[in-house]
């Protein structure tokens, strides 16, 4: 039977005047000519030194600020909530650390999931451009798989920084094929996209996998990614950071095992998606050897840190609100009186998620224009306290929102490189006061200083860390790069 089904087949490929090998080559490019087999070859070849002591310094201010939102971020309601949800759904596995909690471990996996979700339950992580939340899904990941790793084969603290370095770096690449992922997103949160191939990258490399496994990881990682910006403002983003952190381990270890995926998940297949799936506008190239001279974006592109927790576009209002309220107050304490003003109006992006006139939780708090306007222009600043329900509900708070506009210039576009944010007071006299601000101090054009980045994570941190550990963590991330292994960070963690 099988003989007369060869013969049938046989005629109809030679009829067209083709080899069996020819058509084998026209359907399957030799696999190392994919884009997928190129990052996986980059992410297998990759070394410690083609790590720039620029990329080191910035990655290194990103872990210890990553780990600063992360602890701070242990103290919320839905950290405590997935946390327990964890303990009891899963069984015991005394492995991983887990933010905040010095008594408490969890498998890996699980320790990636929770430490990810309070890196993000506050929206205080660190955003890039294409905008992503590159360190909270990395970070978590990386320090569990090293938790798991035996004690006599810890990685090297420059082997923790070059994983890590890799899931960032994996993330910036893939956003840059898609125009659409420039612009602030309205389809799929990126981290639960990009960041679950970061992760998935960076396990990899920490694992030592070869450049076949480490291709099949970000395959796997594919098919566990993606979540909707309808969850944005909500108890379930931070979920996201959480899932891509975790599942990105999981590919890692499952590719580990031997388990395949697609060859071609980040080239563009006609007619059948793979990771253009999640951008329309998805034109993917070959990642470059690192022994060709790869520039890594960190190198060209710092990143942004933010100064309080709350989406990152509302850093730009809270600023141009700032230098009002000071005009207003003049120099030293003090608060702007709502009887003073007639009208506010804004001049933001058009961007839905973030346009929210009177937000009802602190989640929508942290994404609404409107809010961080009004808290920055009553207060001064926006702060941590900003988001507690005292300060939320203060009669002067709500008296302010009533009194906002808010209107969408042309020249102003939903892009963390390009957008501005213009607020116009009028006062009950007819005076108008205007402030605007082009690049907030934290923007990867106009970054915190390391001073500043310090007097962060010393305020987060020691919520919930006596003073004596926040410095020695300090000092930690660091040395990092000149430790033989990455048990004092691991450790301080615990």
């Amino acid at each position: 039977m099988i003989s007369t089904l060869q013969k049938t087949i046989r005629p109809m490929w030679a009829a067209r005047g083709l080899h069996k090998s020819a058509m084998e080559v026209l359907k399957h490019p030799a696999p190392e000519d994919t884009v997928t087999a190129s990052f996986g070859k980059f992410i297998s070849e990759i070394k410690p030194q083609h790590l720039s002591s620029s990329v080191l310094h910035r990655s290194k201010r990103m872990v210890l600020d990553s780990i600063g939102v992360g602890l701070i971020g242990s103290t919320t309601e839905v950290f405590e909530l997935v946390l327990q949800h964890c303990q009891h759904m899963y069984a015991p596995d005394d492995i991983s650390s887990v933010y905040g909690r010095g008594g408490t471990r969890l498998s890996p996996t699980l320790a990636a999931f929770v430490n990810g979700v309070a890196t993000h339950s506050m929206d205080f992580d660190d955003t890039w451009h294409p905008a992503t939340h590159p360190s909270g899904a990395v970070l978590p990941a990386v320090l569990a798989l090293s938790d798991m790793i035996p004690s006599n084969s810890k990685p090297s603290g420059l082997d923790f920084l070059l994983a890590f370095n890799v899931g960032i770096e994996i993330q910036g690449r893939l956003m840059r094929f898609s125009n659409e992922a420039h612009n602030i997103p309205k389809r799929f949160h990126p981290p639960s996209v990009v960041g679950t191939m970061g992760s998935a990258a960076a396990c990899a490399r920490l694992l030592s996998l070869d450049h076949s496994q480490c291709s099949h990881a970000l395959a796997i990682a594919a098919s566990l990614s993606g979540a909707p910006m309808a969850n944005a403002a909500t108890q379930s983003k931070p979920l996201h950071i959480g899932n891509a952190s975790r599942l990105g381990l999981e590919a890692a270890l499952l590719a580990s095992r031997g388990l395949e995926a697609s060859s071609l998940v980040l080239d563009a297949v006609a007619g059948v998606a793979g990771f253009s799936a999640f951008y329309e506008d998805y034109v993917p190239q070959p990642l470059e050897s690192p022994n060709d001279g790869h520039t890594f974006l960190l190198e060209e592109q710092d990143m942004g840190f933010k100064r309080f927790p709350a989406h990152l576009g509302m850093h730009w209002v809270a600023d141009a609100a700032a230098s009002i309220h000071k005009l207003l107050v003049g120099v030293g304490p003090g608060t702007v009186s709502p009887a003073q003003v007639q009208e506010i109006q804004l001049r933001v992006p058009k961007s839905k998620y973030i346009n929210r006139p009177f937000p009802e939780s602190e989640h929508e708090a942290r994404h609404s224009f409107q809010f961080n306007a009004c808290s920055a222009l009553l207060d001064g600043e926006v702060t941590v306290q900003s988001f507690t329900p005292a300060a939320m509900n203060r009669p002067e708070l709500l008296a302010l929102l009533s009194r906002v506009h808010v209107e969408h210039p042309h020249d102003n576009p939903a892009n963390f490189n390009h957008m501005y944010g213009e607020v116009q007071v009028t006062l009950v006299g007819g005076d108008i006061l205007k402030g605007r601000c082009d690049t907030f101090y934290g923007h990867w054009r106009n970054p915190l200083t390391d001073e500043s980045l310090r007097k962060k994570f010393r305020n987060n941190a020691g919520v919930v860390l006596p003073s004596e550990k926040v410095e020695r963590l300090i000092e930690v991330v660091e040395e990092l790069d000149r430790l033989g292994n990455c048990t004092p960070l691991l450790s301080q963690l615990q």
